[in-house]
């Protein structure tokens, strides 16, 4: 028997059914080749191993991002543009101060902040065409909302994208308007945002370091695999020559955004186990903050409610008409692509799931592995229902830490509030699910969302729908093998198993022996990609 390239000896939490816990693991050419006792392990040690003590620490599979947008979290995370988000600053003074400053830095190469979201920063001024051309008369200024699903321009920034009143809406996508036509200054949805948001990246050959950077942010979360979920090929030369140039520390599984010519140049097998295209996008509704979510119900008549420019009453909208969708979903779906469909109101769940039900009925598959994304309003029949059909869903668990106490005082109330994103209900009815954080909508936290699933604290502290809780062990599936399955990756990672990649996090302790509130503040101690650390501090050596 060879001897292993690296030995980790200590708490080893595998997530595999068939050994849940172990005392150490052994690592030979990036791939996990034993895993048990460490007098079993200990066999595998030789002159040249690497060996290392987790001591008090506890080592699980590499985290996995089940929906996230790196790509772009690169661009907006860079120097290239302000973070105003709430996770930033919360005071709307600090936030119009950031926006004027970085006006007057930046001048004619045009400033671009992401982050406003009125629902947390009190007291934000309206950004109105009008207030956005007062700072900036004369160079661009783009604004994203904190959702991504809105951004505000001024109209040098609109003239520089090539917009004006006679720009057609995008498909899925649209643009404000004034009484008489003219653009107001708004754009909604990605269709409409990205050509606004591509003025950011100015120098392309800058790009890479800011895709750099990124991975090195995930990997500090304890990440080894990210999806983005809003998949432009315009990024695949730059994604490819970083994994072949060895520059990349996370596996990237993607999904591009459908098209209104619902192409793609891919075929379903592509790519390798750094890099692959696993599937379509679309986004069905919007966001919960500014009221293009598709509802059965209808938002509070609240101050919370006007703030955000939505009418008390109103039940919202969907991106797409039901024809739309079947259209987009029919073109794609027979051509072996799963789905990922954005929907957060429980109206267009109804909706998306006809669709996917009419298309399997059409073009069966055993392994389609269909998904909704976000899930905030979803039912419990209508967990049922995907269950049935094979759907999985990834929740986005998160928003009750950031946005719980409004979601109920503020915009639906205690009935179709409190059970906001049902990760209980979603297991209770046999869906598979994962969790994740959207970044940059808020930060990389899956430490976070495992405290949050297990707890439903908001930032009150008030517990919301407690029997929507799950248990821990649940929750880490949600982060490890579950999310890795989502993304067709459960046969190489998300568990720590003989054969697949030693795609490992090390933290402070291990997570299920403590009180589940204090999982989000675990130190990630290390992280491996393949064997190589690629985040944290040398642990001990044997």
């Amino acid at each position: 028997m060879s001897s292993a390239d690296l030995v980790i000896i200590g708490t080893v939490l595998t997530v595999d059914d068939s050994q849940p816990t172990a005392e150490a693991l052994a690592v030979a050419d990036g791939k996990i080749v034993a895993v048990g006792k460490r007098s079993d392990i200990e066999s595998w040690i030789g002159p040249d191993t690497q060996v290392q003590e987790l001591g008090d620490g506890c080592v699980m599979p590499g985290l996995i991002e089940a929906h996230g947008h790196p790509l772009m979290e690169a661009i907006v995370l860079s120097d290239r543009m302000v973070d105003i988000r709430p996770v930033t600053m919360r005071d709307p003074e600090e936030v119009v101060a950031a926006v004027r400053n970085e006006v007057a830095k930046r001048g004619d190469e045009g400033a671009y902040l992401i982050g406003w979201d009125a629902l947390l920063q009190t007291g934000l001024p309206d950004p109105s065409l009008a207030w956005l051309d007062e700072i900036a008369p004369t160079t661009p200024l783009l604004i994203l909302h904190n959702s991504g699903h809105l951004a505000y321009f001024n109209s040098v920034a609109g003239e520089r994208a090539g917009l004006n009143r006679d720009t057609p809406d995008p498909k899925g996508a649209r643009y404000g308007r004034s009484e008489n036509g003219e653009l107001d200054g708004t754009a909604f949805e990605t269709g409409a945002v990205f050509p606004l948001v591509a003025g950011a990246v100015g120098d392309p050959t800058a790009y890479p370091a800011m895709l750099k950077a990124e991975c090195a942010r995930l990997n500090k979360g304890g990440l080894t695999t990210c999806s983005e979920m809003a998949f432009s090929p315009a990024f695949r030369p730059v994604l490819d020559g970083m994994r072949d140039a060895g520059a990349l520390s996370v596996r990237f599984r993607t999904y591009e955004v459908s098209n209104p010519e619902m192409t793609t140049d891919m075929v379903p097998v592509n790519g390798d186990d750094m890099v692959r295209q696993v599937g379509i996008k679309i986004w069905v509704d919007g966001s919960p903050w500014i009221g293009n979510i598709d509802l059965t119900f209808p938002y509070l008549d609240t101050p919370e409610v006007r703030t955000i420019g939505v009418t008390p009453g109103s039940c919202g909208h969907a991106n797409y008409t039901k024809e739309q969708l079947r259209e987009i979903v029919g073109e794609y779906f027979p051509l072996g692509w799963p789905m990922a469909c954005h929907v957060q109101g429980d109206n267009g769940v109804d909706t998306i799931l006809d669709v996917y039900e009419e298309v399997l009925e059409k073009h069966p598959r055993d392994d389609h592995r269909l998904r909704l994304e976000h899930c905030g309003a979803m039912r419990p029949e209508q967990f049922e229902r995907a269950a049935r059909l094979g759907v999985t869903c990834s929740i986005f668990v998160d928003q009750i830490h950031y946005w719980g106490d409004v979601i109920v005082d503020g915009l639906f109330g205690l009935e179709h509030g409190a059970h906001w994103m049902p990760a209980g209900t979603a297991l209770a009815k046999g869906v598979r699910i994962s969790f994740h954080n959207d970044p940059p909508v808020t930060p990389e936290e899956p430490l976070r969302n495992i405290s949050v699933a297990v707890t439903r604290k908001s930032p009150s502290g008030k517990v919301y729908a407690p029997d929507e809780c799950v248990t821990v062990d649940q929750a880490i599936r949600a982060q490890t093998i579950d999310a890795a399955w989502q993304l067709f990756a459960d046969d190489i990672i998300g568990s720590i198993e003989v054969g697949k990649y030693a795609d490992l996090c090390v933290l402070a302790a291990d997570p299920r022996t403590i009180p589940p509130e204090d999982i989000q503040n675990l130190e990630v101690r290390a992280t491996f990609l393949a064997g190589q650390q690629v985040y944290g501090q040398a642990l001990v050596a044997h």
